[in-house]
């Protein structure tokens, strides 16, 4: 092992867990919702931020 090597699998294993985390939560949030209500809101939400972006310029 390389110096930096356990600390950079710590830091991705930490990374992994805290999205799995935050997945989880959601899941749980939007559990109720039909497939079709959410996917109309994810394309809502995705059409919001890209005119966002392209209003900025990005």
């Amino acid at each position: 092992m390389k110096k930096g090597d356990l600390s950079k699998f710590i830091e991705d294993a930490v990374k992994w867990r805290v999205l799995d985390q935050t997945m989880a939560e959601a899941r749980g949030k939007f559990g109720d919702m039909s497939p079709e209500a959410l996917g109309s809101l994810l394309d809502e939400a995705v059409t919001a931020t890209r005119q966002t972006n392209a209003q900025q310029g990005g």
